[in-house]
């Protein structure tokens, strides 16, 4: 099974290396990568940094601008490790896509249908019971509660997100 980790941006030099956006906080782990997968073929890392927000990435047998042209817009999976232990209130993004989303008095609200990472927190968006969509912040002061086994996430709604 694989997780997406970043998306290709553009690239950086001639010698075909790729600057991929991340959609982790998990640098580190990325950095000790051998492998990554785009479109779901495999290719080994030569080489991976981190550099101003940005993972810069050299592929075996991929040597000039033009071969790494090709990867532009991909995104760029990692196998998931079944052994890997998430931190404390950490989830998969494929996880949360589809959770129930309920007020704290109980009240149905809607169903989280996607996840923006941004510098600060995470975005969810949820499409409420009217079919609106509404951004919500994913921080500790609204989102009360994650059941990831129950299929479940409790809000509570502060002035001006609704």
């Amino acid at each position: 099974m694989y997780i997406d980790f970043g998306k290709i941006t553009s690239m950086h030099g001639i010698k075909g290396e790729v600057k991929v956006y991340p959609y982790t906080d998990n640098i580190e782990y990325i950095l000790s990568l051998k492998k990554l997968y785009i479109n779901l073929k495999e290719y080994k890392i030569d080489n991976i940094r981190f550099h101003k927000n940005m993972f810069i990435i050299k592929l075996n047998g991929i040597n000039t601008i033009e071969d790494a042209e090709k990867f532009r817009d991909s995104i760029v999976q990692r196998e998931i490790d079944n052994n890997e232990v998430l931190e404390e209130d950490t989830y998969y993004v494929k996880d949360l896509i589809g959770l129930k989303v309920f007020l704290e008095n109980g009240e149905e609200f809607g169903t989280l249908i996607d996840v923006f990472q941004t510098g600060a927190n995470d975005v969810y968006v949820i499409k409420d019971i009217n079919d609106k969509e509404i951004l919500i912040p994913a921080i500790k002061d609204v989102v009360k509660h994650i059941d990831i086994e129950n299929h479940k996430m409790i809000i509570k709604l502060m002035e001006g997100l609704v």
